[in-house]
């Protein structure tokens, strides 16, 4: 089992957008475990690479994401702690492909929203990794400092971050205004009965 090292931050990545939706008919939770791959892939191309839903041993939703951030091609496995209409927070125990072999890192996926007005709201996209004990034997085995894998880490972090949230916002503000989400709830009920 690995063992996260949570005093270490190798990125913390926070960013904004705002989406012209009333609070009442945004549902963050739904929307994110309910959100079709194609419209996943949409929010950061290239770096979006696949998305679905899963439960936990435990029960728990869980969204599974692949994607590229900078060199590293990363699956993610979030667990969702808090998945309200208004705030998500979800932790994964990441699998990290880096040009220099396989490795781990845990990253947290804080989601929320708040009233700007009476048909406005701000999304709000913070990540933060942290590494684990195998990543820290990874970068000692391959002579990397932590300092620089912590810059690169929130250089990419960042970047992405800042393309993938005001897209997240758009399409939270699509499902919120045509019921989107709850349409691609429909589907993915009608696609597991249909197995």
């Amino acid at each position: 089992m690995t063992t996260v090292q949570a005093d270490l931050v190798l990125s913390d990545s926070v960013f904004h957008a705002q989406l012209n939706a009333p609070l009442e008919k945004v549902d963050l939770a739904k929307w994110l475990f309910h959100l079709p791959d194609a419209e996943y892939r949409r929010c950061a191309p290239p770096d979006h690479i696949a998305a679905g839903a899963n439960t936990s041993d435990e029960g728990l939703p869980m969204s599974i994401n692949v994607e590229m951030i900078g060199t590293a091609l990363m699956v993610q496995h979030y667990v969702g702690e808090i998945t309200e209409p208004h705030h998500c927070r979800l932790v994964s125990d990441s699998d990290v492909f880096a040009p220099q072999g396989r490795t781990s890192v845990q990253v947290v996926w804080d989601l929320s929203v708040t009233a700007l007005g009476e048909d406005r709201c701000e999304y709000t996209n913070a990540v933060t990794a942290h590494p684990t004990d195998a990543f820290l034997a990874f970068l000692r085995d391959h002579g990397i400092p932590f300092e620089r894998a912590a810059r690169d880490r929130q250089s990419a972090s960042s970047d992405h971050n800042s393309r993938e949230t005001p897209r997240f916002a758009a399409s939270i503000e699509r499902a919120a205004l045509t019921g989107g989400s709850d349409q691609w709830a429909a589907g993915a009920g009608h696609r597991t009965a249909a197995r």
